[in-house]
């Protein structure tokens, strides 16, 4: 089998920001995939479980709701590994032009109170494991590192 794209990238190196991981082309229309990286993997502790939930649920709906880029926003989630999460967006986009946006949202996470979107039975499969003050303690501490933006 033929290695996947993610696992040619050296973890050991990877730094913290926002990485252009892909660009894919079908039928015409072209859509982006960015490695948004919280954690420096295999060097800092990655997210709890709930953690990650829960910043995927609110930046999953700030960014569907923004109004410049609501439209474009494919996918929000976590990576398996917990050190960052994946946003796939319609069109040829670079990671410069994103950064305003994710600087955005984790602003937003990090003072983010009330309920946590999509936080119930009805809504979510594990609506239980959520943790708001790890999720804005991670925001936090994100905005405050360097980031590389490639």
């Amino acid at each position: 089998m033929l290695k996947i794209k993610s696992f040619t990238v050296d973890h050991t190196t990877l730094q913290r920001g926002i990485h252009l991981s892909r660009r894919d082309a079908m039928d015409g229309a072209v859509c982006t995939t960015f490695d948004v990286r919280l954690t420096l993997p295999n060097r800092e502790p990655a997210l709890t479980p709930a953690c990650s939930h829960t910043i995927e649920h609110i930046a999953a709906t700030l960014l569907r709701n923004d109004p410049t880029w609501g439209g474009k926003v494919i996918y929000w989630g976590p990576m398996g590994c917990l050190t960052g999460f994946y946003l796939i967006l319609w069109g040829d986009v670079g990671a410069s032009q994103i950064e305003p946006l994710i600087r955005d949202v984790f602003s937003r996470i990090a003072s983010f109170e009330g309920d946590v979107p999509g936080c119930s039975a009805e809504e979510c499969g594990n609506w239980k494991l959520h943790s708001l003050p790890e999720a804005r303690e991670a925001a936090q501490q994100y905005l405050k590192q360097e980031w590389t933006i490639d």
